[in-house]
């Protein structure tokens, strides 16, 4: 059973850092596209950032020049660098995985549990 375990949210204050984890386990053909969304109290769920296996970026421009997106294939672990916080990014982030469980299906969307990250002013 495929799980994504997320770790890194908590409370900062404005300016400050964090760094989210999230870690794939479980039955894994292929690990595909992952990617971190975030979700703010009556808002929709949005893109934040993704990297493709091969390393390839998309950044939201709310988060360029401060958010990294990274990966390490070996892990099957995706990361989310947070630097220059704002009371804006505040949210839930969620990390998200296209995964192929065999051969024998197609890839679909893994979601984590959701971390919460709140920037104090």
């Amino acid at each position: 059973q495929v799980q994504l375990v997320e770790s890194g949210g908590g409370l900062v204050q404005a300016g400050g850092s964090l760094r989210l984890s999230c870690a794939v386990s479980g039955s894994i053909f292929s690990l595909n596209t992952m990617g971190w969304y975030r979700q703010a109290p009556g808002n929709q769920r949005a893109l934040v950032a993704s990297i493709t296996r091969n390393k390839n970026t998309n950044v939201a421009d709310s988060v360029k020049g401060r958010f990294t997106i990274s990966r390490d294939n070996a892990k099957n672990t995706v990361y989310l660098q947070m630097n220059s916080l704002k009371p804006e990014d505040t949210a839930v982030y969620y990390c998200n995985a296209d995964i192929r469980e065999s051969w024998f299906v197609e890839g679909r969307d893994y979601w984590g549990q959701g971390t919460q990250v709140t920037v104090s002013s």
